[in-house]
């Protein structure tokens, strides 16, 4: 399970079509030792709109309020079109935990994103348990390297 010896700041934001799954991540969030920091929706509103829960979690992650970020929308797309918008923020949509635990490992993911109409709440749960265990590989170099040209392209 997951080490507790680091814990993380961990944004989490989800519109409608994630609002049932969403207590469902900060519970475990929590469950896992970290602190989860609430983005919205409050409430269920089914007219909201994915992109302000997604740009908030992405500037909280962006800005060093939070060390990573979980988005839930009803697929997943949306908020990781939106989120990877924002300067700074590596968000992938993962439905495995191999997935989620590899784009932290390898590629350096911040920013996590489920389809709640997708994934079912014991599935999602493992998939933020293997992202939040995750570390970015930075003794590696390729890895190091492949990281530097992907921000490279947030100056151009």
């Amino acid at each position: 399970m997951q080490n507790n010896s680091h814990t993380l700041r961990v944004a989490v934001g989800a519109d409608h079509g994630g609002f049932a799954l969403k207590q469902t991540v900060l519970d475990e969030v929590r469950r896992l030792g970290h602190q989860p920091i609430d983005c919205g929706a409050a409430e269920y509103l089914a007219q909201d709109d994915y992109p302000d829960y997604a740009i908030a979690v992405g500037r909280a992650v962006a800005g060093g309020k939070a060390d990573r970020g979980i988005l839930i929308c009803g697929s997943g797309v949306g908020v990781v079109v939106t989120a990877n918008k924002v300067r700074g923020v590596r968000a992938c949509l993962c439905h495995d935990t191999f997935s989620a635990g590899q784009g932290v490992n390898d590629d350096d993911m911040n920013v996590l994103a489920l389809g709640a109409r997708v994934i079912g709440p014991e599935l999602a749960k493992l998939v933020v348990a293997a992202f939040l265990a995750a570390r970015f590989r930075s003794d590696i170099g390729r890895y190091v390297r492949r990281l530097e040209k992907i921000k490279g392209l947030e100056s151009t």
